[in-house]
């Protein structure tokens, strides 16, 4: 038997058949572009978005002889939001994560509520990416649409109720709204007052791993799944892979290693001091129950796909080989170059938009390998800093689960090992989202008693590489430079409310 895991991003959907003990018996994508026609603006068709989801589906489902589907859970990248008539349908386009034209409403909210209060009730700084500060866009300029709308929906909660479903959200995806009160797992009422957006708008929070209901024959046709297939609430993208990862509770991060490297650690409690305010991290409800998550990112694989595009050494299909080349060619140890991996700004804990990608320290005798280990060495460094801005907010951890493209870099785990003191555990499977979702479905319809034993179950180490005292040292004028370089040029004369361009993080 197996379970139908769905991963909605915000530039393309991936659906897995993953069997009880954590394979990948089928997995498709589907990619789709969103429109960015003006500045800041980055929306998507909701109808897109729900017609490449069923695609998807059915066709991983339809690859497989008798996949045996026992239940479907949904997870999606988090903070796009879609203004819904009281009929359920699509008023405007989807609003995604990386829109950042509300920019000024994020200011209001956080002038008006205060920024420290936001914090300290949200688990969030505020940001134009929120759907809180969106809606407040939508309402000054796109009155009419704001008023017919009946209700405010994400990803996973829009596709749940295009099934039929109840228009549940758990607790983590709530969060991303910018307007849940992670302490009392529910609505932030003052905060939605002030906004004057009513509860009754927003969908309803509750648990991941909650079973919305089963599904009836028209939509099970349109999933290729039996009638009465149960579905089960899945979670924002990032705490859904942690527990694909196996990180459950305190004690151990998460390392999501893609476009963005996402760090995220379990705690008993949110985060909330000052140096978590001052570091501008997001700590919420984890997709465990009873158990949050605090997060901090930086852009990383941006670089090497920069470095790739530009050399155009790699054609369709060859970048992974033309990457490990790279690798196996470069030189022994460390370049002397300086990468900051800033293309597209920087992240915590400045969030500065003007930051830049620097190479500094060229010569000569440099080359393409060099370049490539070179980035890396940013990345790890980079990395290591944000590891120290977690450890000084309180999140204790000494270890990470990592996952994703960069976790294919040998080099890079063990120049991340190094940077960072920490032990990496590079996960078997690198559908960690996927694979996350079927643990939860597992354990939604008894197929597994607890997470715990599910996890045990269904995920798998592949190795772990050990932190290298001696490479640190080796390295340890290179960092301190990359250190110097860095406080010079990031977070400079920036103004509080510039707003970042968000990759997909969430």
């Amino acid at each position: 038997m197996s379970f139908l895991s769905i991963d909605v991003g915000s530039s393309q959907c991936r659906a897995a058949v993953v069997s009880s003990d954590g394979k990948i018996l089928a997995l498709h994508a589907a990619a789709y572009a969103p429109a960015v026609g003006r500045a800041g603006f980055a929306e998507i068709e909701a109808e897109t978005l729900l017609r490449m989801t069923l695609g998807a589906a059915r066709e991983a489902i339809g690859s497989l002889a008798d996949a045996g589907i026992e239940a479907v859970c949904i997870s999606s990248h988090g903070e796009t939001v879609i203004p819904v008539s009281a009929e359920g349908e699509a008023l405007g386009p989807a609003i995604l994560n990386i829109d950042g034209r509300a920019a000024d409403e994020a200011a209001w909210l956080e002038k008006e509520f205060g920024a420290r209060n936001l914090f300290a009730l949200t688990g969030h700084t505020s940001h134009a990416m929120y759907p809180l500060a969106k809606l407040l866009w939508l309402r000054r300029h796109q009155p009419t649409l704001f008023a017919a709308a009946a209700r405010f929906h994400g990803v996973t909660d829009f596709l749940l109720m295009r099934l039929g479903l109840p228009t549940y959200v758990d607790y983590s995806h709530a969060s991303r709204f910018m307007a849940f009160d992670v302490w009392r797992r529910a609505w932030a009422a003052d905060l939605l007052e002030l906004a004057n957006i009513p509860i009754c708008a927003l969908p309803i929070p509750v648990q991941a791993g909650t079973i919305a209901g089963y599904l009836d024959r028209a939509a099970a046709l349109e999933l290729g799944v039996p009638t009465g297939t149960p579905v089960v609430v899945g979670g924002h993208d990032q705490v859904v892979g942690a527990v694909g990862m196996g990180v459950l509770r305190a004690g151990r991060a998460a390392g999501s290693l893609g476009t963005y490297e996402c760090i995220l650690v379990a705690s008993d409690q949110p985060q909330l001091d000052d140096a978590a305010f001052q570091a501008q991290l997001n700590s919420y409800p984890h997709a465990v129950p009873g158990q949050y998550v605090t997060i901090g990112y930086f852009p990383s694989g941006i670089m090497v796909r920069w470095l790739t595009r530009l050399l155009g050494g790699a054609g369709a299909g060859q970048e992974g080989q033309h990457l490990r080349e790279l690798e196996w060619n470069g030189p022994e140890g460390p370049t002397g170059l300086i990468v900051l991996p800033h293309l597209i700004g920087s992240c915590n804990p400045e969030f500065d938009a003007d930051a830049h990608g620097v190479i500094a320290g060229l010569s000569i005798e440099s080359t393409v390998a060099h370049l490539f280990r070179g980035i890396l060495e940013g990345i790890a460094a980079e990395l290591a800093l944000i590891t120290e801005t977690l450890e000084r907010a309180g999140c204790t951890f000494s270890d990470i689960n990592v996952s994703g493209g960069g976790a294919g870099s040998p080099l890079g785990l063990r120049l991340r090992a190094a940077f960072t003191e920490k032990y990496l555990h590079k996960m078997s499977c690198q559908e960690s989202v996927c694979l996350g979702g079927a643990v939860l479905a597992s354990v939604a319809i008894g197929r597994h008693p607890n997470l715990d034993v599910a996890v045990r179950t269904m995920t798998r180490e592949q190795e772990v590489v050990a932190p290298d005292p001696g490479l640190a040292g080796e390295y340890k004028v290179q960092i301190d430079r990359y250190r110097q370089l860095r406080g010079m040029l990031v977070g400079a004369g920036q103004e509080k409310d510039k707003v970042l361009t968000q990759g997909e993080v969430g």
